[in-house]
């Protein structure tokens, strides 16, 4: 599982480095201003799950997920801390239900 540095737009521009999506999953920086750009270049489409770490009244919170088709492209966000931040090390864990081809930037606005 790899830790995905974050990157700030700015007014300058930012040209975004993305990452290959580790087969593990890969965790990232939650925040209000935080989100993923997920590109799918497979023939398929590909299943992306943030893991929720929130409770209300003590029943787990189901973990979004959601659909990048087939030779397309997402963003996700924000990746809010009350819903997605684990307790332990601070970070928003992502997983893929196929990382062949799947590039991902986490980016901050």
């Amino acid at each position: 599982m790899a830790t995905l540095a974050t990157q700030t737009v700015a007014l300058g521009g930012l040209n975004p480095t993305y990452s290959a999506a580790a087969g593990g999953g890969d965790k990232v920086e939650c925040g209000d201003r935080n989100f993923l750009h997920i590109k799918n270049g497979s023939a398929s489409s590909v299943t992306v799950t943030l893991t929720a770490t929130a409770a209300v009244r003590g029943q787990s919170v189901t973990s979004p997920t959601v659909a990048v088709p087939a030779a397309g492209e997402r963003l996700i966000g924000p990746l809010s801390p009350d819903l997605l931040q684990n307790s332990t090390d601070g970070l928003c864990a992502i997983g893929y239900s196929s990382a062949t081809t799947v590039t991902v930037a986490s980016l901050r606005i």
